[in-house]
């Protein structure tokens, strides 16, 4: 794990959340959830929304959330190309940088072998969509991930 990347997002949350005077503490209202190289995709837990990352050679590729009700959007679905249009498995698969050393006989294997995750879960309990549109928008502005609209 990439510990200064960690403690990045860490204090992105915590300074951001602090300067609007709704502070998010880590360990309290967030953890940051990582999935290595070569990861089995988890479960999002029950009472948890979260801010899920897909990084790969030093840049962010695609970060989204997922709320009590959307579990598979967190578990799943950016890994297969038929889960929708917007997946990560798509974005990949029409980069033309990518397309040519990935198949779409093997693009779920390839994301779960070459991206590493640095979720955001959040505890649903003490926040609601707007902490986790705030906890998106952060890392969005801050990030800039490849595969994200830039209008």
């Amino acid at each position: 794990m990439n510990m200064k990347l960690k403690k990045e997002i860490v204090d992105l949350i915590t300074m951001a959340s602090k300067s609007i005077g709704k502070p998010m503490v880590e360990g309290v209202d967030f953890e940051i959830v990582y999935q290595p190289l070569k990861h089995k995709y988890k479960v999002l837990p029950d009472g948890k929304i979260a801010v899920y990352t897909f990084y790969y050679k030093n840049q962010f590729l695609k970060i989204g959330q997922a709320n009590i009700k959307s579990k598979a959007r967190y578990q799943s679905h950016h890994y297969h190309i038929k889960s929708g249009k917007s997946t990560l498995a798509n974005s990949i698969l029409q980069d033309n940088s990518m397309k040519s050393i990935i198949g779409e006989n093997n693009i779920t294997q390839w994301i779960c072998d070459n991206c590493e995750r640095y979720d955001v879960v959040i505890d649903g309990t003490r926040h609601d969509k707007m902490a986790l549109n705030f906890v998106e928008g952060l890392l969005h502005y801050y990030y800039r991930p490849k595969y994200e609209s830039k209008k």
